[in-house]
C-alpha cells in the first residue's frame, strides 16, 4: 500500500473559439502557419486581439450593476409644518368675489349662446301647412312621352329673343330636349349644322313651323302687351327671320330649349325642387323660373317672376361670376321699363368646385308670410324674403317717372293685393337654356364678351367669333348640356 499523496487530475484548459468579428468571419490563426520575424519571434495575426495582460494587485474590475445610494436631502428645504399659509387662515373676500364673477360671466356666455340658437332656429320661416304633390317628375320616360299630349312638359318654340335679346332659337326638336337614362338634356347645337354657314349670313329665311307665339302669348311672356288680340308683328319676329349681310341681320346661330309646365302643373303657395347639373361653355345661360299663369297685374314684370336660379356657363376665372355662381331673384314693378329686381336678389357660391361639376338642388319655398329661394340647404340660401309690408312701398318708387319727354304718374298696380302681391297668383314652371343676350346680363367688356349690347349688329358679332366660344362647350355632349335628374312640386292645401 502505497503512502504518497494523492494527486487530483487537473483538467486541461480547452481553448475558447474567438468570437466572429462585426466584420465578418476570417480564418482562425491556427488555419495558417505562423509568421515569424527574423529573430524568430512570433508575429500577431492581423485583426487579432492582443494577449491578455497579468492581474496586479491594482487591477479592478468595474461593475456593470449601479450601486443604490441614498439621495441626499436638501439643505434648501424647509420643514412642511413651518411654511407660512397665510390664506389659510386668513380669508381673501376679492378671491370669493372674483370666483363667483368668473363662473358667472361663464353661465350667461353659455346661456346666451344657447337662447340665441333657440331664438335663432324659431326665426327661421317654415311651411308649416299640408303640402300636396302636384308634381313628381323623374324623367324615366322616353323623349315622346314626356313631351306628347299627355306629358308634364310643353315646348316652347320661338326665335324671338323672349324679351331678353337672346341669340338662341328654341326648338321642338329631339335634338335640343330629349330624355336619356332617366335625365333630361337640353343640349345647344349649332343653326350651321342644319342650314350651313353661309345661310345663317346672307340669303336664307328660315321659319318655324311650329311656333307656339300664339300658345304663350302675349299673357306671360316678357315685354309682351296685356290684350288678347294678335299681334302680326310680334309674331312674325317671333317664328321667323332673314338673313341679310347688307343690314347685319342673321338667322340665330344657335337652336336650344325652353320647356315648361304651363299645361300641366302651376301652384300658389308651396314648394318646388329641381336637381340639376349647369351646363359649362361661354354665353350659355341656364335657368329655372316661374311665370304668373295668368298676368292678373298686369304685363311683365307688374304680375311678377320667380327666379329659383340663373347662372351663367362662363369659367371660374370669368369676372363677373361664372358658373361657380347661381343666382334667385324676384321681378316685379310697376311699369314694363321699371323694374326693381335689384332690391329682391342674391346669389351663393362654390369656393372650390363649381356648379356644372355635379348635380345640385334648386328649391323654393313660398307661403303668404315668406319666400326662400335656396341651393341645397336653407344655410345656403340665395334670397329669403318675409312679406312684411307691401312691394309698393318696398320698392320706394318715386311718384313721377320720365319716359322719355313724357311724365308718367305711377300707380300701385297691388293697391288690391296682400303684402305678397304680385307673388299671390298661381306660377308654373319653366326650364330653359339661353344663349347670350342684349339685357346686361352678360355685361360689356367683361370675359373677352365678343358683342355689345346696343349695337345693332350683336348677334352677328356673337355668330362671328363662334371660333372662340364654341370649343368651350365640349365635344361630348355632355358638357355643354343642361341636365335634369328630377323635378317635384308640392302645393299648400
Amino acid at each position: 500500500m502505497s503512502t504518497g499523496v494523492a494527486q487530483q487530475d487537473i483538467p486541461e484548459a480547452i481553448p475558447r473559439p474567438r468570437k466572429t468579428s462585426y466584420y465578418g468571419s476570417r480564418p482562425a490563426t491556427g488555419d495558417v502557419p505562423s509568421r515569424t520575424n527574423s529573430s524568430g519571434t512570433p508575429l500577431r495575426e492581423t485583426f487579432a486581439a492582443p494577449p491578455s495582460r497579468p492581474m496586479t494587485a491594482f487591477s479592478t474590475s468595474a461593475s456593470l450593476v449601479p450601486k443604490n445610494k441614498t439621495r441626499m436631502r436638501s439643505t434648501m428645504l424647509e420643514d412642511p409644518s413651518t411654511l407660512e399659509k397665510p390664506w389659510v387662515s386668513t380669508k381673501d373676500p376679492y378671491a370669493r368675489i372674483a370666483y363667483f364673477v368668473t363662473y358667472s360671466v361663464a353661465f350667461l356666455g353659455i346661456a346666451a349662446s344657447a337662447a340665441r340658437c333657440y331664438f335663432g332656429y324659431k326665426s327661421v320661416p317654415l311651411i308649416t301647412a299640408n303640402l300636396c304633390m302636384v308634381l313628381d317628375e323623374d324623367f324615366t320616360a322616353d323623349t315622346d312621352t314626356t313631351f306628347g299630349p299627355n306629358g308634364n312638359w310643353f315646348r316652347e318654340v320661338q326665335l324671338g329673343g323672349f324679351g331678353n335679346g337672346e341669340f338662341e332659337m328654341t326648338t321642338s326638336s329631339s335634338s335640343n330636349s330629349y330624355t336619356s337614362n332617366g335625365y333630361l338634356y337640353l343640349t345647344p347645337t349649332l343653326t350651321s349644322d342644319i342650314i350651313g354657314t353661309d345661310s345663317v349670313f346672307n340669303g336664307f329665311t328660315y321659319n318655324l313651323t311650329d311656333c307656339t307665339y300664339n300658345v304663350t302669348n302675349p299673357e306671360a311672356l316678357p315685354g309682351s302687351t296685356n290684350s288678347t288680340s294678335f299681334d302680326a308683328t310680334a309674331y312674325y319676329q317671333s317664328c321667323g327671320a332673314v338673313s341679310n349681310s347688307t343690314t347685319g341681320a342673321i338667322i340665330n346661330p344657335v337652336q336650344s330649349a325652353r320647356i315648361t309646365t304651363r299645361q300641366s302643373a302651376s301652384i300658389r303657395y308651396g314648394k318646388v325642387e329641381v336637381r340639376a347639373k349647369l351646363p359649362r361653355g361661354d354665353w350659355l345661360w341656364p335657368a329655372i323660373w316661374m311665370l304668373p299663369v295668368n298676368n292678373t297685374y298686369g304685363p311683365w314684370p307688374m304680375s311678377g317672376e320667380i327666379d329659383i336660379m340663373e347662372s351663367r356657363g362662363n369659367a371660374r376665372t370669368y369676372p363677373d361670376q361664372g358658373i361657380d355662381y347661381v343666382r334667385g331673384s324676384l321681378n316685379w314693378g310697376p311699369l314694363s321699363f321699371l323694374n326693381a329686381v335689384s332690391k329682391t336678389f342674391g346669389w351663393w357660391t362654390q369656393r372650390r368646385t363649381d356648379y356644372g361639376e355635379d348635380f345640385h338642388t334648386y328649391t323654393l319655398e313660398w307661403t303668404e308670410q315668406f319666400l326662400r329661394i335656396y341651393v341645397d340647404s336653407r344655410l345656403h340660401y340665395m334670397l329669403e324674403l318675409s312679406f312684411n309690408e307691401p312691394f309698393f312701398t318696398r320698392g320706394d318708387f318715386p311718384s313721377v317717372v320720365q319716359n322719355g319727354t313724357q311724365p308718367i304718374v305711377l300707380q300701385n298696380p297691388w293697391v288690391n293685393g296682400t303684402n305678397a302681391s304680385p307673388f299671390d297668383q298661381p306660377f308654373y314652371l319653366i326650364i330653359n337654356l339661353a344663349v347670350g343676350g342684349t339685357n346686361g346680363w352678360f355685361p360689356d367688356n367683361a370675359g373677352n364678351k365678343p358683342w355689345l349690347d346696343n349695337s345693332n349688329t350683336a348677334m352677328r358679332d356673337f355668330a362671328t367669333a363662334q371660333d372662340q366660344w364654341y370649343p368651350t362647350w365640349g365635344s361630348d355632349g355632355e358638357s355643354g348640356s343642361f341636365i335634369v335628374d328630377s323635378v317635384k312640386m308640392w302645393q299648400i292645401c
